[in-house]
C-alpha cells in the first residue's frame, strides 16, 4: 500500500474482530515499522511488545475493560522511559507518539485494524498490563492497541475541512 494511501484511508477501529490468527511475522514487520519512528535526540525511548497469546491478548483486554477488544486476536503495546537529554528535556512523548502513527499505518497497510488506546490505560490498567507482560518497573506501557481483521464496516469519522485546519504563509491564509 502506498504511504499516502495508509494515510488517508487509515480509520480508528473499536468494534469486534473476526478471530482469525495473527502470524508472527505480520506482527514483527508491524512493530519494525515502529522502530523505524524518528526519535528526539536518538534517544530511541519506546519499546514495543507484540502478543498473539489468546489468553495474553483476553487478559490485556479484560483489564482494558471493553468488550470489542476481548475479540481482538492480537495486541501490540508501547512502552516508555522518560530519559532526560538535550538541555534537560525528555522526548518520550514525542518518540512513542510517532512510533505509534508508524504502528498504525503499518497495521493499516497489512489489512488489519486497530485504535491507539493511551488515555484510558494510565496509572493502574497501565500498571496491570505491564505485570501480564513482566515489563520492568523502569518502563510504563502508555499504549494499547488491540488489533485484527474488522469484523464490522468502519465508517470512520468526519474529519473538518482542510480549509479550516492548515494554511499556507500564515494563519487563516489560504492555499
Amino acid at each position: 500500500m502506498d504511504v499516502m494511501d495508509a494515510i488517508y484511508t487509515r480509520k480508528s477501529y473499536r468494534n469486534t474482530f473476526k478471530p482469525d490468527h495473527i502470524p508472527d511475522a505480520d506482527l514483527k514487520e508491524i512493530l519494525k515499522a515502529g522502530v523505524a519512528a524518528p526519535s528526539g535526540c536518538n534517544q530511541q525511548t519506546t519499546c514495543f511488545i507484540a502478543v498473539n497469546d489468546q489468553k495474553m491478548v483476553y487478559n490485556l483486554a479484560a483489564i482494558y475493560g471493553a468488550s470489542w477488544a476481548l475479540t481482538a486476536p492480537a495486541a501490540i503495546l508501547l512502552l516508555t522511559k522518560e530519559t532526560i537529554s538535550y538541555k534537560g528535556n525528555s522526548y518520550h512523548i514525542h518518540d512513542y507518539s510517532a512510533a505509534a502513527e508508524n504502528v498504525l499505518l503499518a497495521i493499516h497497510a497489512k489489512g488489519y485494524s486497530t485504535t491507539w488506546i493511551e488515555g484510558q490505560i494510565e496509572g493502574e490498567k497501565a500498571k496491570k498490563m505491564g505485570d501480564v507482560l513482566g515489563v520492568p518497573e523502569d518502563l510504563t506501557v502508555v499504549i494499547y492497541m488491540p488489533l485484527g481483521i474488522p469484523d464490522k464496516e468502519n465508517p470512520g469519522v468526519t474529519k473538518k475541512p482542510f480549509e479550516d485546519r492548515a494554511w499556507l504563509n500564515g494563519y487563516r491564509k489560504e492555499f
